[in-house]
């Protein structure tokens, strides 16, 4: 549980102040070792925040992640030594990432100064750093053709990732480090996949185009809107028609050719979005897993919003305790792993992993894997995601297992790299597709 400071009942939840206040302690949670969305899921159950403060907190939360190597570098610049406590230390990476964003964050720099000043005034933990507050980010204004070459000139404060991370893309991708970089310091897109069950594409987009909402079609079942907006308003939502789904996500149910009556597996399967799409184009025997019962509630209500339905299991894809012992004839495995493919939409992962964690999770990753073999039929089929670019979660995995196994690698998309462009705009996305031979 991370410590979360009420700030003032008298702060106002539409002001920038009380937004960035907030948006402080979420990055200093996540330099104390949370997830950010975990951070923002505890300040809301704890602060009374409408949606249109939560939503402005969490984006300039995000926005801090995605900028914190070039604001910590300013910092060590522009403060003798690292500011305490680490809400403090938060404030300043949200006032930072706003002012050096500029334009595109859609604040000007005076009222970011003085919002944050107002901020900390309004924060137990931190109402006597006023004057700290004022004197760095006013100097930041002030000096800020001289400070930022001055950031940018480490890898971290160039590309805002830790330097191991941008050593092992660079060994990994030679010719497309910088794009992959690039590509996660970029906001994400809001995409969905439309349920064929009830419409095609080209219908939905009818659909957005006669509310007066501007998409476009970035796969074969994906559909990206030019402007994000909350699920409560995208039409169709609520009736299972579309559900949010990255691109390269919805790639995986297709890979595995289902067909009516099949029984299915989906391993490590929360929050469910691939339980859904399996189940729109089959009627199926499929059984949901997930070590985390509270984790079953978010696929139950997919599920439920989508009119379809599954066995959920609670239970460790390392064992088979929850195992009938009747074959499988399909298996996705989508397996632990570093998430280093979806940082764009998480970029608190690149502060948070270490070195150490791809051997950790390969190791696990590879565990499961052989144990659900085990409960693969013959002739049946294996799916192999994660969501990694490091080729020791990914194609070296996928090697291995092959070898073990004597298992027949079928085709496959292999590592797809995250990109965003007018036609293609997906996350970075590992497949690997296994048929066991006949008994």
């Amino acid at each position: 549980m991370i410590h979360i400071s009420l700030i003032s009942p008298a702060a106002k939840a539409d002001s920038l102040a009380y937004q960035l206040a907030y948006a402080a302690q979420a990055v200093a949670a996540v330099r104390a070792g949370s997830a950010l969305p975990q951070a923002l899921a505890q300040i809301f159950a704890r602060a009374d925040a409408p949606p249109p403060a939560r939503g402005a907190i969490q984006d300039i939360s995000y926005r801090a992640m995605r900028r914190l190597g070039v604001t910590d570098g300013l910092l060590a610049l522009l403060a003798n030594k690292p500011p305490e406590p680490e809400a403090l230390l938060g404030l300043l990476n949200c006032a930072l990432a706003l002012l050096v964003d500029g334009e595109e964050a859609g604040y000007d720099p005076f009222t970011v100064v003085n919002q944050a000043v107002e901020a900390a005034a309004i924060s137990p933990d931190m109402s006597f750093a006023k004057g700290v507050v004022n004197a760095i980010l006013r100097r930041f204004e002030r000096e800020r053709a001289l400070l930022m070459p001055q950031a940018t000139k480490t890898p971290p404060g160039t590309w805002n990732y830790p330097t191991w991370w941008i050593d092992r893309l660079k060994g990994a991708y030679p010719e497309d480090w910088q794009r992959i970089l690039h590509a996660g310091n970029q906001a994400p897109p809001l995409t969905l996949r439309v349920n064929r069950r009830q419409a095609t594409v080209e219908q939905y987009l009818a659909t957005l185009a006669g509310a007066g909402m501007a998409a476009r079609q970035v796969g074969p079942t994906a559909v990206r809107l030019d402007k994000a907006l909350p699920v409560q308003q995208i039409p169709g939502f609520a009736d299972g028609m579309v559900s949010v789904q990255d691109a390269a996500a919805q790639l995986a149910a297709p890979l595995l050719d289902v067909a009516d009556g099949m029984r299915v597996l989906d391993a490590c399967a929360a929050p469910g979005g691939k339980t859904g799409h399996l189940l729109e184009l089959a009627d199926l025997e499929l059984q949901a897993l997930d070590h985390d019962p509270r984790r079953l509630d978010r696929i139950d209500e997919n599920l439920q919003r989508l009119g379809l339905r599954a066995e959920l299991t609670a239970g460790d894809a390392r064992q088979q305790q929850w195992w009938d012992g009747k074959p499988f004839d399909r298996i996705l495995a989508d397996v632990p792993c570093t998430a280093s493919g979806i940082v764009r939409r998480h970029p608190d992962i690149r502060w948070l992993r270490r070195k150490t964690d791809t051997a950790q999770l390969a190791t696990l990753s590879s565990q499961i894997l052989d144990n659900l073999w085990q409960m693969l039929r013959p002739d049946g089929k294996l799916l192999l995601v994660t969501c990694s670019l490091w080729p020791q979660e990914s194609e070296q995995q996928a090697i291995a297992f092959a070898q073990r196994h004597n298992a027949i690698r079928l085709p496959a998309p292999g590592q797809l790299l995250p990109t965003a462009s007018a036609e293609t705009d997906h996350d970075g996305l590992f497949y690997a597709l296994f048929q066991k031979t006949g008994a």
